[in-house]
């Protein structure tokens, strides 16, 4: 599978597999990523995503395929001949070192003189919002700040490439959000072609130009956030990225969808009549009405449902709707607080919900593990 956004491409991966021994983490992966794009590897623990990421730094050679990075193709390079920063999850500062000397570290080895190198560390600290912090050690810094000295070191040299392995999931959720705000204003700012590691979908999803979800060393989708979580390519990708109802059905005439004895209409899809499926909608899709709401002619998508009941997540409610339509299954709807006030819902209450043909998709059942 090969994916890319209009723009200059700068690192093109084909064909790429990684075996350890006969464990197979990468399986004929391609993707292309342009100059100046912040990509996120997303996926589970264990889905290859890391791995990907080694191969490009060349820290973990592909078993075979290629790793094109700016037109040179630094498939069997040492990492100290590729042209990237990377930052760990550990920070990886040295603790005998002081600040400055942690992100000199690097420049040190280019040839420049002192005063230039100096000077670098300045502009950095500064660029990092950290500019006191200089002569003292990592130890006498927060998790945070310790976290802006590894990323201004790996950009210290300019990198084409800026490689980020899950560099955010060390710190607290208050410093985790401030800061992916940060590190997406900088790549912005310097403008540097960036890939991220992560299985949190919030950071992908606020960060990422682009998404790259990964599953058993295979990537099973590339698009935009919104069209990762709008538009998703399978059920994998339907279910790992935010919430996802799902109801086991089969395909009734003209593409509906069977929901107990009657039908409903629902996205375009290839699945021919008769075939089993998962229907799949969001819980922020289900339009709330009151008991006894009479649909449109010709709307067939509004089922009525009891409250089986509710939790409040502060700024909506998060409703379980059952129907003998669902059978054993129940439906999660999230319903602001304004709807829940304006329509008078509560516990134990019979309601009617709407599931917009639009956003009502079917997907093939999973396999069988």
């Amino acid at each position: 599978m090969t994916q890319t956004a209009s723009g200059d491409l700068y690192l093109s991966i084909s064909n790429l597999w990684k075996a350890f021994g006969d464990f197979i983490a990468l399986k004929d992966i391609s993707l292309d990523i342009n100059e100046g794009e912040f990509i996120c590897f997303l996926g589970p623990s264990g889905c290859g995503k890391t791995t990907l990421l080694r191969a490009i730094a060349g820290l973990d050679l592909q078993t075979r395929g290629s790793v094109q990075q700016d037109g040179i193709d630094v498939s069997n390079l040492p990492p100290s001949e590729r042209d990237f920063g990377i930052v760990f999850q550990s920070y990886a500062l040295f603790p005998n070192l002081t600040i400055e000397k942690n992100i000199a570290f690097g420049l040190e080895n280019t040839g420049r003189s002192k005063p230039e190198i100096t000077a670098r560390v300045s502009e950095l600290l500064e660029l990092v919002g950290l500019p006191e912090q200089g002569r003292k050690y990592p130890a006498q810094l927060s998790g945070g700040q310790q976290q802006r000295i590894a990323l201004a070191r790996a950009i210290a040299t300019k990198p084409g490439l800026l490689l980020l392995d899950e560099p955010l999931s060390a710190l607290d959720a208050k410093v985790r959000v401030h800061l992916r705000h940060e590190i997406k204003e900088l790549q912005r700012k310097l403008g540097v072609t960036t890939v991220m590691v992560t299985h949190d979908q919030e950071e992908a999803l606020t960060m990422a130009d682009r998404i790259v979800v990964m599953n058993q060393g295979v990537i099973e989708q590339v698009g935009s956030p919104t069209e990762i979580y709008r538009e998703p390519a399978n059920l994998f990708v339907a279910d790992f990225i935010g919430e996802m109802n799902q109801i086991n059905t089969a395909v009734a005439p003209d593409g509906q969808l069977w929901l107990g004895s009657e039908r409903l209409s629902c996205n375009g899809h290839g699945f021919t009549q008769g075939s089993s499926v998962v229907a799949a909608i969001r819980p922020e899709d289900i339009i709330p009405h009151q008991a006894g709401y009479v649909p449109d002619a010709g709307n067939s998508n509004c089922i009525e449902v009891l409250m089986q009941e509710m939790e409040f997540l502060g700024s909506f409610w998060r409703c379980h709707l059952q129907s003998d339509r669902f059978g054993a299954s129940e439906l999660i709807a999230d319903f602001s607080i304004n709807a829940v006030r304006r329509l008078e819902l509560g516990e134990g209450r019979t309601m009617v919900v709407e599931l917009p043909e639009n956003r009502l998709m079917a997907f093939a059942q999973p396999e069988a593990n």
